[in-house]
């Protein structure tokens, strides 16, 4: 029972920017939880941590050890990839634009707000405080939209939405120069991306710079290199005449009196300026040429640079994307690969893959320019996930949504496989056959589908006379006899898998049929309804119901135990029943009101504690063996109850996302206005502002009777929960994606990857010298016989 946090699945990608480091990881943000996807072994992970609200902006340090990330509260967290920890913690003050590591790492430039700030990046070591304030510009006009470091870290390129990119120099200048920075004006919008170019044959030096507009332009600047360093009234990057005797200011805002004499400074006898030597934001700068990507009205939402082949990919707001050779701004692919916006585009650090990401449909893209193939290409649900069910073999876990697809996915890796789109409504159940390569999905348009896992395709349709909604479906063990309850009309249909003919309609119910299953055992099937009744039914023999189970409330769902001598049900006043479906006797009840109530909405007029709105369980699930059931429904809480002495014996809380609804107990009375919550009233347009949507989750699907959906932002549920066959692992479809937890611990270390020359032999070397140097690898050497199972070199060790 001491299930983990494993992975999250049905949810690639969600906004922000995403990252490729050591040229094969791809880390991109999901919500408040970061994936790093393997390209090279198609797995993904997602780390074992939350940020606070939905993640905004990451960045990687060059080696990829560490990784920052800034949550739509400002806030940052410090995380060591390989060991999947939290180092360190800070709050920053303003909205989190843009964010870079140095090349040599040792820095960290945030862009917040108006102001770019230079820090100190935190190491291994403990600390009281890690982040050590470097610097801070405040020498832009307006947000500081894009951030680019020169090569030997001197250098910082800041663009921003004041029409201008500023060349800022961060070391500190000698005594007696001005640090101000250069400015590259002409643009007639928002500067979305700014980048230095390098001279081809020598790489470390910067010999141009581009910037790149929202209304989809690109700017080349150069300079010559052979600036003699006469003086020059007009110069830009020092415009201010200078004031012998007065205090001028430096960057970080500290008083430098220097005494310069004469108002021109002194020249050698070369002609050369003894002070403003060789510092490229004192360079005379001139526009080499101005290109149009011919996109209009669409605008450029993403962008990147790769110094090594000088070329550039942008994204644009209309799904079409762009990749050109510079300087001669040639285009060598322009290709429209989604219906909306770009929101990501990024080179990996060979230049061969290009990574895409549409935060609105969920999709994250990785293509190789050069055979104009995908390497990876997925896409989560546009929807919530209404339902999701285990392959016998615990192998593969279909998902169905509101978005009318239904996805099957790769435990193990976390990998969609195949994506299913014949349904034309949202798709409410699901159902995995015995013989582990056929799925049924019922849906809300009034079919049933088979699904071929072998040819990928429908194989058969079962509908009715009339067209009927169906949220709810079953099939017995030999496979033979499929069921399905309405909606509407409180009918249960009855179907031959192998004719595909309608044999039977169970009539009775007098609501909404939304629970089905079949005993374990028997050819009983059980069906719950909301006329607070749950029957049982024999399919076969064809004499309707059989026994009936009245409740007090409406029924929600109903489940067997695995050796179907017990049945499980829910009901609206937030109880839980247990009943011995053989004698017909109600065992025991277990109320967890208590147990699941948690969190305020925003539009609650009652706090946590005195509403009663959504304290019930809407899904249940039995354990393996049947020792504890599983149970969730409109909370941040899963509960683990313990059948027999009927206790709580653990409560999962899904998400600690403030950016989801439901998740705050208490709600801070300062943002509660005349017109509503604050939090609800949206005064940014980001589709114009940011060039980044939010993911749209619109409402497709059905409440429960006296719900009231919210207008405002996603509510945290859960809709769905099922155990894996085998019994080591949980999947929950909620509001945040479809979460797995597991008893088994995903994060090993294998002594084997860490080089390929470690092997027995060198080790036993190691072992004859007596290194204590080489304990890591005398680690390695202890666990590499029992990997190998050869007892010569446990023998040899002794």
């Amino acid at each position: 029972m001491n299930y983990r946090f494993q992975n999250l699945l049905g949810a690639p990608y969600r906004g922000g920017n995403v990252l490729i480091t050591q040229n094969t990881q791809l880390i991109s943000p999901v919500g408040n939880r970061v994936s790093i996807i393997d390209l090279i072994k198609s797995q993904t992970i997602t780390l074992p941590l939350q940020s606070s609200s939905n993640i905004r902006r990451i960045a990687a340090s060059p080696d990829g050890t560490f990784l920052l990330t800034v949550d739509e509260n400002h806030r940052c967290h410090f995380i060591n990839i390989p060991r999947r920890v939290i180092l360190h913690r800070i709050n920053f003050k303003n909205t989190v634009n843009a964010l870079k590591f140095s090349p040599d790492g040792k820095f960290i430039a945030v862009a917040a707000g108006k102001l770019v700030q230079i820090w100190r990046s935190p190491g291994f070591k403990k600390e009281f405080f890690a982040f050590e304030l470097v610097r801070t510009i405040a020498d832009c006009e307006d947000t500081v939209t894009a951030i680019d470091w020169s090569l030997d870290c001197k250098y910082l390129l800041v663009g921003s939405k004041d029409l201008a990119a500023r060349l800022f120099c961060v070391e500190k200048l000698k005594d007696g120069i001005l640090n101000k920075p250069f400015l590259f004006l002409g643009h007639r919008d928002n500067v979305v991306g700014c980048f230095f170019g390098y001279d081809k044959k020598n790489t470390d030096r910067v010999n141009k710079v581009y910037t790149i507009t929202r209304d989809c332009y690109i700017f080349s600047w150069g300079y010559n290199g052979n600036n003699d360093g006469n003086f020059d009234e007009n110069d830009e990057g020092n415009s201010d005449p200078a004031s012998p005797g007065t205090p001028e200011r430096d960057g970080e805002g500290s008083v430098n009196v220097v005494s310069l004499g004469n108002a021109k400074k002194r020249k050698d006898f070369d002609g050369k300026d003894l002070g403003e030597e060789g510092y490229l934001h004192k360079e005379k700068w001139e526009r080499l040429r101005k290109d149009g990507f011919v996109q209009s009205p669409a605008k450029l939402t993403a962008c990147d640079y790769h110094r090594g082949l000088d070329m550039v990919v942008v994204g644009f707001s209309n799904g079409v994307f762009g990749l050109y050779q510079m300087p001669d701004f040639v285009c060598m692919h322009l290709l429209s690969i989604s219906r909306e916006k770009i929101t990501a585009a990024v080179f990996n650090d060979s230049g061969n893959w290009l990574v895409f990401g549409c935060a609105k449909l969920g999709q994250l893209l990785v293509w190789e320019w050069r055979s104009e193939s995908y390497v990876l290409k997925q896409q989560g649900h546009y929807f919530d996930v209404n339902c999701l069910t285990y392959s016998p073999d615990s192998q593969l876990l279909a998902t169905g949504a509101d978005d009318n697809k239904v996805k099957v996915w790769t435990v193990s890796s976390g990998f969609c496989f195949v994506t299913f789109s014949e349904h034309t409504n949202a798709v409410t159940a699901l159902h995995f056959m015995a013989n582990n390569h056929c799925l049924l999905s019922a849906s809300l348009d009034g079919t049933v589908r088979a699904w071929d896992l072998f040819r990928y395709r429908n194989f058969r349709t079962f509908t009715t006379p009339s067209s009927r909604q169906f949220v709810s479906l079953a099939a017995d063990q030999s496979g033979e006899v499929i069921c399905a309850g309405t909606l509407d009309s409180f009918e249960i249909f009855v179907w031959s898998m192998k004719t595909g003919r309608l044999l039977d309609i169970l009539s009775g119910h007098g609501g909404p049929v939304h629970g089905l299953i079949f005993s374990p055992t028997n050819a009983v099937l059980a069906s719950s309804s909301w006329d607070k009744t749950v029957r049982l039914w024999d399919v076969f023999e064809g004499k309707g119901a059989v026994e009936t189970f009245p409740h007090t409330h409406d029924v929600l769902t109903v489940v067997y135990r695995p050796d179907g001598r017990q049945l499980a049900c829910s009901t609206l006043d937030g109880q839980i029943h247990f009943w011995d479906p053989i004698d017909g006797l109600l065992m025991y009840t277990i109320d967890g009101r208590r147990d699941i109530a948690g969190g305020r909405l925003m539009t609650d007029r009652r706090s946590a504690a005195n509403s009663t709105a959504g304290k019930c369980f809407t899904t249940l699930c039995y354990s393996a063996d049947g020792s504890y059931i599983l149970a969730g429904g409109s909370s941040k809480y899963i509960c683990m109850y313990d059948v027999s002495d009927q206790v709580l014996l653990r409560r999962f809380q899904i998400t600690h996302n403030l950016s989801l609804d439901g998740v705050l107990d208490f709600l801070n009375s300062k943002k509660m206005t005349d017109a509503g919550p604050l939090d609800l009233i949206d005064d940014v347009d980001s589709d114009t502002e940011e060039g980044v949507d939010k993911q749209t989750r619109a409402k497709l699907g059905y409440d429960l009777p006296g719900s009231m959906p919210n207008r405002g932002r996603p509510i945290i549920r859960t809709k769905c929960l099922r155990i894996a066959p085998t019994g080591r692992s949980f999947a929950a479809a909620t509001t945040e994606g479809v979460l797995v937890y597991s008893i088994d611990d995903s994060f090993i270390f294998d002594p084997t990857d860490l080089d390929i020359d470690v092997t027995p032999e060198v080790c036993v070397l190691f072992v004859n010298f007596c290194e204590a140097s080489k304990s890591l690898i005398f680690f390695s050497w202890k666990y590499l016989p029992w990997r190998m199972s050869d007892d010569w070199y446990v023998r040899s060790w002794q």
